[in-house]
Formats: C-alpha cells, sequence, structure tokens
C-alpha cells in the first residue's frame, strides 16, 4: 500500500473514531514520507487516546512546526495549545507555560485575531480557579466564551462552559452553575467537540458534581463516560477514571464487591502506561473499600500507595488510626488534613471525619464547631449527601453532650437521607446512633430494634469492625459464674471502674433505671450491700 493510501486509511479509521487502526496507518505512512501538519496533528491525537504518552509531545511539536513551516499559523497555535494542554495534564507545568507563551507571541507577531486566542485564556484562567481565585477565573472564562460565541467553536464553549459551572459552584452560586453543566450534558453528543477535550470534559464534570456532593449528577455523567468509552474500546487515558468513579457509586449504594471490581479494574488501566494522574485516586478508593470492610493492613498498604502517587490519604487515613486505637495519630492526621482545606468544598470532605475523631478523643467543644460549619455549609450547598453527612454529626455531637432526645431527632433526619440516597451503610451507622439514644431514653425495644437493624446491614455489606462495635454495645445474655449474666457482668466492671449509673447507662446504651435493676440483682446474687463491696469482689475474682 503506498503512502498516500496508508495516509487516508489513518483519516478514514480516525473519521469513525478506531483509534488504535489510525495510528498504526498513520505511523506506517510517516515513516514512508513525513505526515504534514494536520496528518500529524491526526497522528498525535491518536498517540494520546491509544496511551502513548511519551509520543504525544513530539508528535504535537512536529504538528506545530509543519503547520509553521506552511504558513498556517493559526493551525500553528492550536497544536501548540494541545501540546500545552497534554502537558500541563501531566503536571509539566514549566513547559506547557512555555508553548502557551510561544502560541500567544505568534498571535501577537503576526496581529492575529481568532478563536485560538480563546483557547489560549483557558490555561490562565484554570490555573486562576485552582490558586483559589474563582471570581477571576469566572471573568477569563467569560472573556474566553465571547470568543467562542463570535466563532461559533463548539469545543471552546464546552470548556468555557465548563470552567464557569465550576467557578459558580466554588463561589456558592451553585444555583447558577447547575444549569451549565446540564446543558453540557447535551452539548457533548456534538461530533464537533475534539476526543481529545472531550474526556477531560467529561472527568472534569464528574468532579465538579462530585465537589457539589450531587449524587444523581455525577452517577448520570459516570454513565455517559462509561457510554463513551465503551463506543472506542481502543480509548485508554479515561477508562481508569470512570471505573474510579463507578466503585465509588456502588460502594455507597451498597455493592461493595462491585466497587470493589470496578477499582480493581481502574488500577489495571491506570498502571498501564504508567504515570497517569489519577492512579493516586484509585488506590485511595481501593484502601477505603478495604477500611469499612476491617482490613486494616491491607487498607495502610494502600493508603501508602495513594500518597507516593500524590493523593493524600486523608480522611480514610485519620479514620483508619481512630479505628486502629491510634488516636493521637488520628487527631494529627485529621487536624493537619482539615487545616489545609482551602475551601469549604475541600472542608466538607474532611469535617464529618473531624467530627467522628474529636468525638473519640473527648473534645466535644472542637467536634461542635466542626459539626456547626458541617451544617452551615450543608444548608448553603444544599445537597443531599452532604445534608446526611450534617444530620449524623450533628446527632453524634448530641449523643455525646447527654442530648439523646436531640440526638435521635438529629438520626432520624439523617436516616431519611440515607433511605432517599439508597446508602445502606451510613444508614446503618445513623441506626447505631438512634439505637444508643432510644436506650438513654428508656425505650429498650427501641434501642434493641435499631441496634439489630444496624448489625444485620452491617453483617450483609461485610463491616466486620461495625459488627464487633455492635456486639460490644448489646453484650452477652448467658449465666456466667457466680451466677451473673454476661450484662451484669458488664454492669459490675463498670462499677468496679468508678462509673456512676448514668455513665454505665450511656456506655451501655440502657436507661439508668435498667442500670439500677442489674445492679440490684449483682448485690443479690452475690450476698453484696454496696458499690464499694461491689468493687472489691471485682478484684478479689480478677473481673477487672
Amino acid at each position: 500500500m503506498g503512502t498516500k493510501d496508508l495516509a487516508q486509511k489513518g483519516r478514514d479509521a480516525f473519521a469513525v473514531r478506531a483509534w488504535a487502526a489510525a495510528y498504526e496507518a498513520l505511523v506506517a505512512a510517516d515513516a514512508s514520507v513525513p505526515l504534514g501538519g494536520d496528518d500529524l496533528d491526526r497522528l498525535a491525537a491518536t498517540a494520546h487516546l491509544t496511551g502513548r504518552y511519551e509520543e504525544t509531545t513530539g508528535l504535537w511539536a512536529r504538528a506545530h512546526e509543519a503547520h509553521l513551516a506552511g504558513g498556517q499559523i493559526a493551525k500553528a497555535v492550536r497544536s501548540a495549545f494541545w501540546l500545552g494542554f497534554g502537558l500541563s495534564n501531566a503536571g509539566d507545568f514549566t513547559q506547557a507555560m512555555g508553548w502557551f507563551a510561544r502560541a500567544g507571541r505568534l498571535l501577537d507577531e503576526n496581529e492575529m485575531e481568532c478563536v485560538e486566542r480563546g483557547y489560549l485564556i483557558l490555561p490562565l484562567a484554570i490555573g486562576t480557579f485552582e490558586s483559589g481565585d474563582p471570581a477571576s477565573a469566572l471573568s477569563l472564562f467569560e472573556q474566553a466564551d465571547r470568543c467562542a460565541r463570535e466563532y461559533d467553536d463548539v469545543a471552546l464553549q464546552a470548556f468555557t462552559r465548563l470552567g464557569r459551572a465550576r467557578c459558580l459552584i466554588r463561589m456558592e452560586r451553585a444555583q447558577e452553575g447547575i444549569p451549565l453543566l446540564d446543558e453540557l450534558l447535551v452539548s457533548m453528543t456534538s461530533e464537533q467537540i475534539p476526543v481529545v477535550a472531550a474526556g477531560d470534559l467529561y472527568c472534569t464534570v464528574i468532579l465538579a458534581c462530585r465537589d457539589l456532593f450531587d449524587v444523581r449528577r455525577s452517577s448520570e455523567w459516570t454513565r455517559a463516560l462509561r457510554r463513551w468509552c465503551d463506543a472506542q474500546p481502543d480509548i485508554v487515558p479515561y477508562r481508569g477514571q470512570c471505573s474510579v468513579h463507578l466503585s465509588e457509586l456502588k460502594q455507597l449504594r451498597g455493592d461493595w464487591s462491585g466497587a470493589l471490581e470496578e477499582v480493581q479494574l481502574a488500577r489495571t488501566l491506570l498502571s498501564d502506561p504508567p504515570g497517569q494522574p489519577a492512579i493516586g485516586m484509585a488506590y485511595y478508593q481501593e484502601a477505603e473499600l478495604h477500611r469499612i470492610q476491617g482490613d486494616f493492613a491491607e487498607a495502610e498498604l494502600l493508603y501508602r500507595s495513594a500518597s507516593e502517587f500524590g493523593h493524600d490519604p486523608n480522611p480514610g487515613l485519620a479514620l483508619l488510626r481512630l479505628a486502629q486505637g491510634k488516636l493521637e495519630n488520628a487527631q494529627g492526621a485529621i487536624q493537619r488534613a482539615t487545616d489545609e482545606a482551602a475551601d469549604r468544598v475541600s472542608r466538607a470532605r474532611m469535617l464529618p471525619a473531624f467530627v467522628e475523631i474529636m468525638l473519640g478523643a473527648e473534645r466535644i467543644d472542637d467536634a461542635r464547631a466542626a459539626a456547626a460549619e458541617l451544617a452551615d455549609i450543608a444548608h448553603t450547598l444544599g445537597a443531599s449527601l452532604l445534608l446526611g453527612s450534617s444530620a449524623h454529626a450533628t446527632s453524634a455531637v448530641r449523643l455525646a453532650e447527654d442530648d439523646a432526645r436531640g440526638a435521635l431527632e438529629a438520626a432520624r433526619r439523617a436516616w431519611a437521607v440515607w433511605q432517599e440516597l439508597e446508602a445502606p451503610y451510613e444508614g446503618a451507622r445513623t441506626r447505631v446512633i438512634a439505637g444508643i439514644a432510644c436506650g438513654l431514653l428508656g425505650d429498650e425495644d427501641g434501642a434493641e430494634l435499631e441496634l439489630s437493624a444496624a448489625r444485620g446491614v452491617f453483617e450483609q455489606l461485610g463491616a466486620a469492625h461495625d459488627v464487633a462495635r455492635i456486639d460490644s454495645l448489646v453484650g452477652p445474655t448467658e449465666p456466667t459464674s457466680g451466677g451473673l449474666t454476661g450484662r451484669e457482668l458488664e454492669v459490675l466492671r463498670l462499677v468496679a471502674a468508678g462509673k456512676t449509673n448514668k455513665a454505665i447507662a450511656r456506655d451501655l446504651v440502657l436507661s439508668e433505671k435498667t442500670v439500677a435493676r442489674h445492679l440490684s440483682n449483682i448485690f443479690t446474687k452475690l450476698g453484696l450491700s454496696s458499690r464499694a463491696a461491689a468493687t472489691a469482689y471485682a478484684y478479689e475474682h480478677h473481673l477487672v
């Protein structure tokens, strides 16, 4: 087959998104006779889409030079933009900014006003947004959008629409930003959006939905990304990230085995070729699944791997330390991570764990302040997931404050949200708080029902650590030596530890009246007449 035939074969394959075939044909044609600028653009795109990242940079650079040699300044600038865009996504910001600067200089030297000027605004706008100045970034995205509309460039309009949406969301103007995301989903079906842009658009929108804690939109966009990837079997860069997002959604819905399969697939896809930035996210997600299932050793290894690939292992690692009983480590980790969270969305991801860990450390004032901050963010954003987390945190704080009725009321609110989101694990965790609150209010039947239901969910999901906690709360009932039941033995040990009836009731999820009855039975069975005598008996018989 001649060079011209090979090049045409590559163009035809490119047109139908057969990326591997396009790459092979264009490489073969280029080996015979160097390709022109347009075909080098195609070859660079196929190299990127099939995961040949090391080749991509050189191919975009060759396309840029070929366009310059042919006097095609605008096309040369466009090639330089995609080259810089790819370098930026790979974390090579210095080289990326150099190519963006070269592209801008070419436009200035040739006094050109064209749509490429709008494209060159994007890196500045994105950098401004990521530096924590969404208001200034919004102005830049609006400037690029005016250029996109003037030249009727669909791809640039998609970028600017997404950029404006993210800025508005970060500025707590979600009601203005969300319609832009919904409009973008419709426009993504356009064949005019280059595939090298479409994949990044999909993934960035999903991140924006995660910033909103919007489970429904995250689900819709993740399914759309999966369909888009499945329609192009040769595509590499976005499949792994898609699987990470699917794993997160399956975890929330209680399909933990499916979530583990997805995230392990993601790790495989993101490991070859190496250097894909989303792999840190995949390690973190897999660590989370092992942590909630009680496999702490494996979770620790995976959190470390996530950190090695640049993904903050918190709040998951801090919660792991709490579960391991390493309270000081947990406090230090979550305090540092929360302090470094620069914006409200980032803080909202840390605050639920912060509340849980501070309560474990009996720092109730700190937990109360964090729960109040979380409630403020939740009501500002209005996302169900965040409202559920906020109500759960509030119920836990009120329980620690001995406000059982307030704890139960907040737990009921959280439970309603988890039911709506079909989130069984979170719902079961909230029912544990509800059960403890019922016990403190004297409703022993209510306490037993809540804790039993929670235990059933934990057991079904495979949450071994949570099952063990429920068992420690409920306690055994069979008689032990001395004629005491398991529950009476627990009461005796707590009496010997100096606990009051009120404190024992809170620890064992009982009413004070029930504790008093157990204590009376202990005195009768053991022939004792006082708490001091009961304490002495416990020590004499090595029960404490």
